[in-house]
C-alpha cells in the first residue's frame, strides 16, 4: 500500500513539468535566429543633412520673418539678414542706386532699402536746419536700434526655421532641437565674426552703384564730407527739400484727379542698357499703381545674346510689360522676351487687350546697333507704319478697334494717323506731344535710361523720363498725363508736369510742379 501515494506523487511531479516539457521541446525545433553583422551608417552623410537642414531652414526664415521696419532719421529702411560669401552692408536707395560697404567679414550680409522719405520728418529738418547737426547721433542711434531689433528677429527666425524643417524631415522633437541649436550656434558664430571683423572706417569709403555712382560729386569725396561738414549740411538740406516736394507733387497738382477705376500706363523707352532704369520703373510702379507697363523700344544697345540677362528684372517689376522691338533690339531679344511671363511682345500688328485696353504694335524694320545710316531707311519706316496700319483698320472693320498703338520710330508712328486714338513711339530720346492731322495723338517719350552710355558724350547728361498715361476704363481715351522727369548722371534735379488735352481743359495750360536745382526746368509743349 505504501507504494500508492509514491506513484501518484511520481504522477504530480510530471503533470507539473509538463509545460516547462512542452516549452523546451518547441523552442528546440523552432529555427534560432541567424547572427548578421549589420553595417552601421556613416556619420559623414548624416551630418551633411544635418547641415543641410540647418541652413535650409534658416534661410527661409530669414526670409519669411527676418527683417524689421527702422526709421532712420527722415527715413523709413527696411533692414534684412542675407547669406553671403563676402559679408559687408548694402544700402538700396531706389530709384537713385545701392552703395556697399566693407563693414564686416562674415557669412551674413545686411540689407537696409530705403524705403520711402518721411515728409513729415524731411520738412521738419528743412524748417529748422539746425537739427541738422545732431542728425548723425540720431541716424546713429536709429541704426544700432534696428541692429538690435534685427538680431534678435533674426535669432528668432532662424532657430524656428531650422528646428520646423528639421521636424518636418526627421519627425523627431531631438533631432528637429538639434538642428534649431545649431542654427542658434551658427548665427551666434557669425555675429561673433562680424563683430571681430568690425570696420567703422567702412563708411568712409562706400562703393556706389546706378545713379549714386556719381554721388561724391555731389557734395564732395566722403573724407572731405568729414573735415567740411558744413558744406554737406547745406547740400543735404537742399537734396531733402527737392525730394520732399516731389514726394508732395501728386497731391498738389490741380484739374485732374484720377479715380480709382482709372488704367494708369507707364510709358518708358529707350532704355539702352541702363540697369538704374529697372528701380526707377519699379518705384513708379509702385507709387503711381501702375496698370501697364509699355516698352517702345531700344531696350537693349547691341541686341547680343550676352545681354539678354539685363532683361530678368522685368519678371519682377509687378505689372504686364508690353513691347515693341527697336532698332538697337535684335530678334534674338525678341525672342527672349517672348518667352518671359507676364511680357507680351507686339509685332506685324498683332494686338492683345492687356488690363481693359487694347494694344497694338510692330517692330522696328531697322536692326542698326552701331548707330550706321542704312539706305532707304525712311521708306522702310514708313512701310512698317502702312503695315501697322492696316492691321489697326482690319482690327476696326471686326469690331475689335485698338486703343493704343506702338512703334518705335515717330516717321513709322506718323502712319497709323486716323485709325488708332493714340500712338505711342520714342527714339529720339526726348518727351514731345503731337496731333496729327487726322486727329490721332502721337505721345514720344524721352529715354528712361538717360540715353545709356551716351550720357557722357555730351557737355551736359540726358535727362530719364517716363510718363505715366492715366485712361478712363469706359472709354478708354486718354484723360491725362504726367511726364516725369529726373536729372541725369550728377545731377540732382526732379519735375513732375501734369499735362491735360483740351478736352479736359478748356482754355488751361498744363499745371506744373517742380523741383529745381538749378537751373529751373522748361515748360513741356502740351
Amino acid at each position: 500500500m505504501a507504494r500508492v501515494p509514491a506513484i501518484a506523487a511520481t504522477v504530480l511531479n510530471r503533470v507539473r513539468k509538463s509545460p516547462r516539457t512542452l516549452t523546451r521541446h518547441y523552442r528546440a525545433r523552432r529555427p534560432h535566429p541567424a547572427l548578421e553583422l549589420v553595417r552601421q551608417p556613416h556619420p559623414w552623410p548624416r551630418a551633411l543633412g544635418l547641415v543641410a537642414v540647418v541652413l535650409i531652414g534658416a534661410w527661409l526664415g530669414l526670409l519669411i520673418v527676418g527683417n524689421v521696419r527702422v526709421p532712420v532719421g527722415p527715413m523709413n529702411t527696411t533692414m534684412t539678414l542675407r547669406p553671403s560669401i563676402t559679408g559687408g552692408t548694402k544700402i538700396n536707395v531706389s530709384p537713385l542706386g545701392a552703395l556697399q560697404l566693407n563693414s564686416h567679414r562674415a557669412p551674413v550680409r545686411l540689407d537696409v532699402n530705403v524705403d520711402q522719405l518721411d515728409p513729415v520728418r524731411a520738412q521738419a529738418l528743412v524748417d529748422h536746419p539746425e537739427r541738422l547737426s545732431g542728425l548723425q547721433d540720431e541716424v546713429v542711434h536709429d541704426v544700432e536700434h534696428g541692429t538690435l531689433d534685427l538680431a534678435l528677429r533674426s535669432c528668432v527666425a532662424v532657430v524656428s526655421g531650422a528646428t520646423a524643417l528639421g521636424l518636418a524631415v526627421y519627425r523627431r522633437p531631438r533631432r528637429a532641437l538639434a538642428a534649431g541649436g545649431t542654427a542658434l550656434a551658427l548665427l551666434m558664430a557669425c555675429g561673433a565674426s562680424a563683430y571681430a571683423t568690425w570696420n567703422p572706417e567702412s563708411v568712409l569709403e562706400p562703393k556706389y552703384s546706378g545713379l549714386l555712382s556719381s554721388a561724391p560729386s555731389l557734395v564732395g569725396n566722403a573724407r572731405n564730407i568729414v573735415t567740411e561738414f558744413d558744406v554737406y549740411q547745406k547740400e543735404l538740406a537742399r537734396l531733402v527739400t527737392n525730394v520732399t516736394k516731389l514726394y508732395d507733387v501728386t497731391s498738389t497738382l490741380p484739374a485732374y484727379q484720377p479715380d480709382p477705376t482709372t488704367v494708369r500706363v507707364l510709358h518708358v523707352s529707350d532704355i539702352h542698357l541702363n540697369p538704374a532704369s529697372w528701380k526707377i520703373i519699379a518705384s513708379l510702379v509702385d507709387q503711381y499703381k501702375v496698370n501697364v507697363i509699355v516698352d517702345t523700344g531700344d531696350t537693349m544697345d547691341h541686341g547680343t545674346a550676352a545681354e539678354n540677362g539685363f532683361l530678368d528684372p522685368i519678371a519682377d517689376l509687378g505689372a504686364p510689360y508690353v513691347w515693341v522691338r527697336g532698332n538697337h533690339d535684335s530678334h534674338l531679344t525678341q525672342r527672349y522676351l517672348s518667352r518671359m511671363k507676364n511680357v507680351h511682345v507686339l509685332d506685324d500688328g498683332r494686338a492683345e487687350t492687356i488690363a481693359g485696353l487694347r494694344f497694338a504694335g510692330i517692330g522696328d524694320p531697322q536692326f542698326t546697333p552701331d548707330r550706321s545710316k542704312v539706305i532707304g531707311a525712311d521708306e522702310s519706316e514708313q512701310l512698317a507704319g502702312d503695315r501697322l496700319a492696316a492691321a489697326l483698320s482690319d482690327q476696326k472693320n471686326a469690331g475689335t478697334p485698338v486703343d493704343v498703338a506702338m512703334a518705335h520710330e515717330p516717321s513709322a508712328a506718323r502712319q497709323v494717323d486716323g485709325e488708332v486714338p493714340l500712338v505711342l513711339c520714342g527714339h529720339l530720346h526726348h518727351e514731345g506731344d503731337e496731333i496729327l492731322k487726322n486727329g490721332t495723338r502721337l505721345r514720344m517719350e524721352g529715354s528712361t535710361g538717360g540715353s545709356g552710355l551716351r550720357a557722357l558724350e555730351h557737355k551736359y547728361p540726358a535727362p530719364i523720363e517716363a510718363s505715366i498715361l492715366y485712361f478712363d476704363r469706359g472709354t478708354r481715351r486718354l484723360q491725362a498725363w504726367d511726364a516725369i522727369k529726373l536729372g541725369g548722371l550728377g545731377e540732382t534735379t526732379a519735375e513732375v508736369t501734369r499735362h491735360l488735352p483740351k478736352e479736359n481743359q478748356p482754355g488751361a495750360t498744363p499745371s506744373t510742379s517742380s523741383t529745381p536745382t538749378p537751373p529751373t526746368p522748361a515748360t513741356s509743349t502740351p
